[in-house]
């Protein structure tokens, strides 16, 4: 009494040369959020809180304050204006750059032991 009906249905086996089934795209769509998530924690966020930062130091320059640029040039902020530094690298030359071309601030170059 094993014998199949014509109203039964057997599953068709898969063909030889048939590729298997592929993940749904729910299945892909979690190992990618994963990934995009250390990404952002591990480079995007710190970058973020690199350049907040730099501008927050930028903000807080004034004039006297000795700083270095991108491109190594060193000097005192003889005057400070919105968007520019007036910076003396030599006595008596004056050069006016973008504040956003500083780098950082230099300390003081005084001995220790004095």
């Amino acid at each position: 009494m094993n014998e199949t009906t014509a109203t039964e249905v057997q599953p068709a086996a898969p063909a030889a040369g048939a590729p298997a089934q592929q993940p749904g795209g729910m299945g892909m769509l979690v190992p990618m959020l994963l990934i995009l998530a250390i990404f952002y924690f591990m480079m995007i966020r710190p970058q973020q809180r690199k350049e907040k930062e730099r501008r927050k130091m930028i903000e807080s320059l004034r004039a006297g304050a000795k700083v270095v640029f991108a491109g190594g040039l060193m000097g005192t902020i003889a005057e400070a204006t919105e968007k520019t530094f007036k910076i003396e690298i030599a006595p008596g030359t004056v050069i006016e750059v973008a504040r956003s071309s500083v780098s950082g601030v230099v300390e003081s170059e005084t001995p220790a032991g004095k």
